[in-house]
């Protein structure tokens, strides 16, 4: 039989246990794969606020409430709740708690802020506002990548549009489709269209792997790539810009298609 110093070393050990989790543990809990648990916790949170369980203005629940919900330390509650004010999700203060901020004050460039938008009840209309984005900045960008592209950036841009030629899959295609238009937007010259990108990426993918779904003809949404490629690197700025509005008002019919 165990000793009473082992009786108490495990003692300790279980309580060590129950104080740091190794991943929040609750069953609607969304633990992100590799990351630490206030980490998971802030994803779980952060998407609850997205998708509206607690609209703006709303008092969140304090943290023993929250540890005890997801089974996870007040240390870590602490560290999630301070990410998603780093996000302009929270805003909090003592003796009053956290509560959610305005909408129009969240940082949604944020690759974590997109990613819970994403796939929050109303995606489509998330979705369309992306594509709006893109209406905005892809044909002028590529104009100028036509103009400015390098030879190292062209060929970035090409292997990228081959590759979606080339794809076995649907998640080997987007992947590809990411990288192409991301691609053209480090090609432009312009640096503040490089983080915008890189901040986007996770919207571009769930953008593409939605609309590449819905287009039937994908040999037709592949002509519409490589048009694009074709006046870039034929240093072609009004073709460019073109080809991409005709991609674009590709890409629109079928967000448009999914609502019939």
């Amino acid at each position: 039989m165990p000793d009473e110093k082992s009786k108490k070393r495990a003692s300790r050990t279980r309580a060590q246990t129950s104080r740091h989790p190794a991943s929040v543990r609750s069953a609607g809990a969304a633990h992100v794969p590799g990351a630490s648990v206030h980490a998971s916790l802030a994803s779980e949170i952060g998407l609850r606020i997205v998708r509206g369980d607690y609209p703006p203005g709303t008092i969140l629940p304090n943290e023993a409430k929250w540890a005890q919900t997801f089974n996870v330390s007040r240390s870590a509650v602490r560290e999630a709740i301070k990410m998603l004010m780093a996000k302009s999700l929270l805003a909090s203060r003592p003796k009053i708690g956290s509560w959610v901020e305005p909408k129009e004050r969240w940082n949604l460039l944020d690759r974590d802020v997109l990613a819970w938008y994403a796939t929050a009840p109303d995606r489509e209309a998330f979705l369309r506002t992306v594509q709006e984005f893109r209406h905005i900045i892809e044909p002028e960008a590529s104009a100028f990548a036509a103009l400015r592209h390098s030879d190292e950036q062209m060929a970035e841009i090409s292997l990228a549009c081959r590759e979606m030629g080339e794809a076995a899959s649907l998640p080997e295609r987007i992947r590809a489709d990411t990288r192409f238009h991301l691609a053209i937007l480090r090609a432009s010259g312009n640096d503040l269209l490089v983080p915008l990108g890189v901040l986007i990426e996770s919207a571009l993918d769930h953008l593409f792997a939605f609309t590449t779904q819905q287009v039937g003809d994908q040999r037709q949404a592949q002509k519409l790539h490589e048009a694009i490629e074709k006046n870039i690197r034929l240093r072609r700025p009004a073709a460019a810009r073109s080809a991409v509005h005709k991609l674009l008002a590709n890409t629109d019919d079928g967000i448009g298609r999914s609502r019939r």
